[in-house]
């Protein structure tokens, strides 16, 4: 137990700073960045928007469930189905957060190598769609492109609503992740055998087909799969493969893949997949073949944690890691206190004035973050004669005030890609 909790206190201390600041660029990117940027570069339907939909992504720090509303909302505006899938590869694999967090962990090559190779691949996936995906517009769907949008106000306004988005939403949504990833790569450190993966280590094509079997039904977020891949590296497991990992784990996943297929065609969907599978595979071999692999040692202090020798932090260790963990647990006890006692405050209030007879629930599935939250409220609210709506993350259910088309509404909400049935 000691050395488990030595490797994950290492590991910790290392991220912990840079994911702080990251998370802090994030809410500055998030409401300092102007929608109008995305629809005006986005719109024309050629490679320049789909190179511009790839450099767009690869900084925003959306998970592979909230980028995918963004992009229908693009495509309403007039994206075309190679830009919208550009972003879609783009987006989730990377991040400015998990590029500063794969910097403190990986070193600079690996920070470099990841963002330049979700940015080809992005371009890639956009080309196989521009060219072999007709444009359907059977899948365009009236909706608002959820993220980034502009916030009103002051400078010191947007600031508080800045900081709001990266230490409580973004800690909300990609905190389990991470503490998930963490405790999975300490699990990783001192139980799995250093003789497993270092028998493969020599067959580089084999162990990157193993870790895509594995990362693609799977869900981790950009910033969770960064521990994972360390303590693989620190056992034996090729550069190349790590890089598998934190390409097609983050963008590819069940959920994701449905949803996908359901808004933007199921020719798009395996044109998405195959894009992201040849694009991991060839940088993997190329970082394994044709850089030098002291580039992409993993750091002795992670390595020494990894073969359970005992580490000291400093205070200022213990100082980074006690401020993450005390804005993670206040963002998770927000969310838990939001959820049992102020998420539908607002709707029973107006429902208590206006009579019960206005109010209905639906259960809605597919949501796993704020975004798919906000995405689903803003349809929600999009419907003729919705007066107010609650959406609460934890129990999936919608509150709806007003007299309006059920039906439409829940149209509406698969428009979105998710799913609404209304509650008896």
């Amino acid at each position: 137990m000691g050395n488990y909790w030595n490797a994950l206190l290492t590991m910790s201390a290392e991220m912990a700073p840079y994911l702080l600041l990251g998370f802090f660029i994030a809410g500055l990117l998030r409401v300092f960045m102007p929608k109008t940027l995305y629809s005006k570069h986005l719109a024309p339907r050629n490679m320049k928007s789909v190179v511009k939909a790839a450099a767009l992504g690869v900084p925003l720090p959306l998970c592979s469930c909230g980028v995918i509303p963004t992009a229908v909302g693009l495509r309403k505006e007039g994206a075309s189905h190679g830009a919208c899938t550009s972003f879609l590869i783009a987006t989730p694999q990377t991040g400015v957060d998990s590029i500063i967090a794969t910097y403190s962990l990986m070193g600079l090559p690996f920070a470099i190598v990841r963002p330049l190779a979700a940015f080809l691949t992005a371009i890639f996936g956009g080309w196989l769609t521009n060219t072999f995906a007709h444009e359907d517009h059977r899948h365009e769907h009236e909706c608002a492109c959820a993220y980034p949008q502009e916030v009103p106000g002051s400078f010191s306004e947007k600031l508080r609503e800045a900081l709001n988005y990266a230490f409580v939403d973004m800690m909300q949504d990609v905190g389990k992740w991470l503490v998930t990833g963490l405790l999975i790569a300490a699990l990783i450190t001192v139980t799995v055998p250093n003789e497993w993966l270092a028998a493969l280590h020599e067959y580089k094509l084999l162990n990157m087909l193993l870790i895509l079997a594995v990362a693609i039904p799977m869900y981790v977020c950009a910033t969770g799969s960064i521990p994972i891949a360390v303590s693989l590296m620190a056992k034996g497991l090729t550069p190349g493969a790590a890089l598998v990992l934190l390409m097609a784990g983050p963008a590819v996943n069940s959920a994701s893949m449905l949803v996908i297929g359901k808004v933007f065609g199921r020719r798009t969907l395996w044109l998405y997949i195959l894009s992201i599978v040849i694009g991991a595979v060839v940088f993997g071999l190329g970082l394994d073949y044709l850089l030098p692999q002291e580039w992409f040692e993993v750091q002795s202090r992670i390595v020494g944690a990894c073969h359970n020798h005992a580490h000291s932090l400093s205070f200022m260790d213990w100082l980074w890691m006690g401020l993450l963990a005390a804005l993670l647990l206040n963002a998770l006890v927000r969310q838990w206190w939001s959820a049992a006692h102020h998420s539908h405050e607002r709707c029973s209030n107006k429902a208590n004035d206006e009579g019960c007879a206005t109010v209905a629930v639906y259960n809605v599935s597919g949501m796993s973050c704020n975004h798919c939250k906000a995405n689903v409220e803003r349809a929600i609210r999009s419907v003729e004669g919705v007066e107010e709506v609650n959406v609460d993350l934890a129990s999936a259910t919608a509150k709806v005030i007003g007299t309006h088309d059920s039906d439409a509404l829940i149209r509406q909400v698969k428009s979105f890609g998710y799913e609404a049935v209304l509650k008896a």
